[in-house]
């Protein structure tokens, strides 16, 4: 198993971010698997990123960049605790996240979501705890040995198209694990920064081609245009994962 890595910026103390879960999440809120899943990565100027957190949280960095990621994966068996993934009516459906690498002020590292595309309407109801959701038509579809994913929102005209032909699995290096695996995300309610736990077996991660990629997700969330070519992964994903009861972020003291 890869090391822990530490990773500063922006001043602060080092940021430890794991290959493999940080916590237990003994009491789920919702269970799940995170199946054929691609990550495309850019590279973005800290401020341009940063313009987009809410007070107390600070863009991290790896080597001077702030990253985004464009995830789209199926969400597979989604349940809470108790109900087995086999029961009829266990919902799967598409899903897409756009996210950012976070820290607070303690250096506790995680993900903020810039947008969240999902085809199963119920999930909305995340929006509850701050989930910037967003509903529309989305797919993930198998061609030969080429993946494609579509979405469109309902509401506006954000769109993607994404075409991939994975590769080799790949023994993930450093950079590897800095930009797929956190273990909470933060969302922000009533002024109030929440934090939800995230547990998982490490992802088995691939090397991927882009053949096509069109997105105007990024620009929708309001950022530029990146700093350079994206870095790709893929994953067939896990199947283990156990989302915690969102709860909020104690109060840090600002500056002195």
């Amino acid at each position: 198993m890869p090391p822990r890595f530490r990773r500063g910026g922006r001043g602060h103390s080092p940021a430890v971010v794991a290959y493999g879960a940080e916590q237990r999440v003994t009491v789920p809120a919702l269970r799940a698997g995170w199946l054929t899943q691609t990550f495309v990565h850019w590279p973005f100027r800290p401020d341009d990123v940063q313009a987009l957190l809410p007070d107390g949280l600070v863009v991290d960095e790896y080597e001077g960049a702030a990253w985004v990621s464009l995830t789209p994966f199926v969400m597979a068996d989604v349940r809470p605790p108790g109900v087995p993934a086999t029961l009829p009516g266990v919902p799967t459906f598409a899903e897409t996240n756009l996210r950012t690498y976070v820290r607070r002020r303690d250096g506790r590292d995680g993900l903020w979501f810039l947008s969240l595309e999902v085809a199963w309407p119920p999930m909305l109801a995340a929006r509850a705890v701050g989930a910037p959701y967003n509903p529309g038509a989305l797919s993930v579809t198998r061609s030969g040995d080429t993946v494609s994913y579509a979405g469109s929102r309902w509401a506006g005209e954000a769109s993607y198209r994404l075409v991939v032909r994975p590769g080799l699995p790949i023994r993930p290096a450093e950079r590897d694990v800095w930009l797929t695996s956190r273990w909470r995300a933060y969302t922000r309610r009533l002024g109030v920064l929440w934090e939800i736990p995230v547990e998982h077996e490490p992802w088995p991660l691939a090397e991927a081609d882009v053949e096509v990629l069109e997105e105007t997700l990024t620009g929708a969330a309001g950022l530029p245009a990146p700093l350079g070519e994206p870095v790709v992964h893929f994953s067939e994903g896990v199947r283990h994962v156990r989302l915690g009861v969102s709860r909020p972020c104690a109060r840090e003291p600002g500056p002195t």
